[in-house]
Formats: structure tokens, sequence, C-alpha cells
């Protein structure tokens, strides 16, 4: 079924969404890698602020390439999400809602995201420069010493994704084999 939704989202979307929804999303996420995942993993362990509020956003695991004049960003494909893995259950505790990746989710990533109410969309690898079209905006918030890592506030505008993991742990790579 497809479905366009609106980021930030809210238990009430999360509820709504099935593993093998497409979804189209429309407003504002972010983007943070491996090193940018550590950097906020440590932070929230010491206490400290993160350069975003998690509560109900959206990571997309994005390392861009470099923007070609007159373009908002370069190419925008999606990283392996399992590289996140042991930072993530924290932040779902912390309120984050969407993870936008590829690949396969450990176990306690799944666990918690049912823990949590919090929903996984795959976006298509080897499509970044299509996906970047889908963004009208992209703003380094933090981190700017991690070049492409660096985490950016994106604004989007229908970018196709795929429910693969849903709240209830429905998971499209185990039931699609």
């Amino acid at each position: 079924m497809d479905r366009y939704i609106n980021a930030p989202i809210d238990n009430e979307i999360v509820n709504s969404l099935k593993a093998g929804d497409c979804v189209y999303i429309t407003g504002t996420i972010y983007t943070a890698r491996d090193a940018a995942h550590k950097r906020m993993y440590e932070a929230i362990k010491n206490g400290e602020n993160i350069p975003f509020e998690l509560k109900n956003n959206i990571i997309y695991y994005l390392g861009p390439s470099p923007a070609r004049e007159g373009q908002v960003i370069g190419s925008a494909g999606p990283t392996t999400s399992s590289r996140m893995d042991k930072y993530t259950p924290l932040l779902l505790e912390h309120g984050l809602k969407g993870m936008i990746g590829k690949g396969k989710r450990s176990d306690n990533v799944i666990e918690s995201m049912y823990k949590n109410n919090a929903v996984y969309f795959a976006a298509i690898g080897g499509a970044g420069a299509l996906l970047s079209k889908c963004i009208k905006k992209a703003e380094v918030i933090a981190y700017d010493d991690l070049g492409t890592e660096a985490i950016r506030k994106l604004e989007v505008e229908n970018l196709p994704a795929i429910v693969v993991i849903d709240n209830k742990k429905n998971n499209m790579y185990e039931s699609h084999k």
C-alpha cells in the first residue's frame, strides 16, 4: 500500500505502518552515520545534549557525496544499517521513531523497535542520484569535522522508502526470503 507521511512522525503514524508499505516521506529528517552515532551515544551516556531532538524524528543513514553546482546535495543513497546497531537501542529509548537505511537489523534493534514503538524503512541502494532529487534543502547542523558523515538536517519531499520492519516485529527480510 502506498502511503504519504509527514516527518517528524508520531505514535499514531508508526502504529498505522505495516511491513511492506511503500511510503513517501515529506518533512524534516536528519542524517547520521557511524561516527555521528558514536558521538551521540557517548553524549547521551554522559548526560550531555545531542545536536537535535530525537523524539519523533527519523534518521537517514546517509553520507552524501558532494553536491554538484546547482544541486542541494550529491548522491544520497543509504548506507548499511547494521553498522549503527550497537548505538540504536539507546537512541530509540530517547524517542527516535524511524530509521532509513539498507540491510538487516540485529535482534536487539528489532526488540528495541518493538519496545519503543519505532519503524525501519529501507531506501533503494544504488539509487542515490534519484533519491537526492527528493531532498529540497540540506544543512550541516553538527560534527562538521566528520565531513560527509556530519549530521545534516534535510527537508525532503516524497522521499520513497519501504517499511521493512514495523513496530510489531514484522520483518520483510525474514518473511520474503
